[in-house]
């Protein structure tokens, strides 16, 4: 799905087992008629808040209830209510669940974590504060540095006439590319790291085309923004006037790190112990996972001080407005999985006859453009997988021999998330945090003006430069 990342298993397979809630469905039998409900919950989420923007502000999750129900009850009737019932609580146990207590541990920590005092939103500032977070999001997840940073950047911005161009940047480089790097960053990368891949593998294989993305989107952001801000002239009185900076609220660093342990250890230690619910086995690992990560946002809660929060703007709105539509998503995305899964047997055989070239060996440019298509509009984790299996699925021969294959792979479904809001988690929670502070973000359709003028014609030189 595109769950965030999240998502699909984004963030729910970052921190569940590599099973997918499309199992136990018959992908090859179904039509693309079972993908309307997710395409209507795309659109829904496109559309709603450009048409009907209080309709949609109040009855959001009336409307992703509606779609997720279009798809529940066919199901029923397809598969019998026991089998509905099993692969839905998979969804919810081994995905959805795993996928908000991961983003809820981090958005309330890091909501915790506050970076006081304000400097002045000026070019040389602006892209500093964007280089230095998206290295960081290498470093404590792509969530966890989105919410660290896109307050402070805000505040620093809060005077300018034009600061829309900066929580997108933000977004293409903060909650998405800068999360390559290690397993950690994105939800993705992690999903390989509990299929066999080497935690230091994508460091050493994935550097090359991050410091060039990274790098040219800082190159583009600053001419923009100097362009901007020198036409701008004397900007409006700043609300929050130029101070030292300090953190404060540090004991929720501690609490992002031990979350971050937590994933590391999940996915490393595997003691054999579970239980099966409704089909789902639920690994120890795991659900110590899931534990710690709602003890880390209690904990964070209980150690913070109101006053931090208050100064960080922190409200749960947008937590629990990504939580509602990703359900829908996560729902609706399980017959689009399943269909995806069948492969050449599936409705959509025509994409997967695109991966393979002629004499039989991998197309690399095309794994990275459709793991990277499907990843701006499904959930990136689950994409990332399903391609990841046709490649092989033998993660010591995609580190060898296919290591180019699994490079565009990876760079796929991490780097094309920041195509929609939708792409990856921190996507749609930078949004709705943008919004909520008074930023007039574009609609999901003029985001996309954004990423497809930008981003698109960066993707077709790395795939020049470095897929070919």
């Amino acid at each position: 799905m595109k769950s965030f990342i999240p998502a699909l298993a984004a963030l729910g397979c970052m921190l569940a087992t590599p099973a997918l809630a499309a199992e136990g469905l018959d992908g090859a039998s179904m039509s693309l008629l079972w993908a309307v409900p997710f395409a209507g919950m795309l659109l829904s989420i496109a559309l709603g808040p450009l048409l009907a923007p209080k309709f949609w502000h109040h009855h959001d999750g009336k409307v992703a209830a509606l779609w997720a129900g279009l798809t529940i009850v066919p199901l029923v009737g397809f598969m019998g209510a026991a089998p509905t019932s099993h692969v839905l609580f998979h969804t919810a146990a081994a995905e959805y669940v795993p996928f908000i207590l991961m983003l809820f541990a981090l958005f309330t920590a890091a909501g915790g974590l506050v970076l006081r005092g304000n400097l002045h939103g000026s070019p040389v500032l602006n892209v500093g504060l964007l280089a230095v977070a998206t290295l960081m999001a290498s470093v404590i997840g792509t969530t966890g540095a989105a919410m660290v940073f896109i307050r402070p950047l805000l505040r620093a911005n809060d005077n300018r006439v034009h600061n829309v161009h900066v929580v997108i940047f933000f977004i293409f480089l903060v909650a998405n590319i800068g999360g390559s790097l290690t397993p950690i960053g994105d939800p993705p990368l992690f999903l390989g790291f509990l299929r066999g891949v080497d935690f230091t593998w994508t460091l050493t294989h994935l550097w090359p085309e991050t410091l060039f993305a990274s790098g040219v989107l800082l190159a583009i952001f600053f001419a923009v923004d100097l362009t901007l801000y020198r036409r701008e002239g004397v900007v409006r009185p700043d609300p929050t006037p130029d101070s030292p900076l300090h953190v404060t609220g540090l004991v929720n660093l501690g609490l992002i790190f031990v979350a971050i342990a937590a994933i590391a250890i999940s996915g490393a230690w595997k003691p054999g112990i579970g239980v099966e619910i409704l089909g789902t086995r639920l690994e120890l690992q795991n659900l110590l996972r899931e534990a710690t990560m709602i003890l880390v946002g209690v904990a964070s809660v209980v150690l913070t001080k109101s006053a931090e929060r208050e100064h960080n703007g922190f409200e749960w709105g947008p937590i629990i407005e990504v939580a509602q539509i990703f359900a829908a998503i996560f729902v609706t995305i399980i017959p689009v999985m399943a269909m995806l899964h069948a492969g050449a047997s599936g409705a959509f055989a025509p994409l997967v006859a695109l991966v393979t070239g002629p004499n039989g060996a991998p197309n690399n440019i095309a794994y990275f453009w459709l793991t990277g298509l499907l990843s701006s509009f499904l959930d990136n984790a689950p994409t990332y997988l399903v391609f990841f299996e046709l490649a092989g699925g033998e993660a010591h021969r995609l580190m060898g021999e296919m290591a180019s294959t699994l490079a565009a792979i990876s760079l796929g479904a991490v780097y094309m998330g920041a195509n929609t809001y939708i792409g990856n988690a921190p996507n749609f929670m930078v949004y709705a945090i943008a919004r909520r502070g008074g930023v007039k973000m574009p609609s999901f359709f003029g985001y996309m003006l954004w990423s497809g003028g930008i981003l698109v014609p960066l993707f077709v030189v790395v795939s020049i430069l470095f897929l070919r």
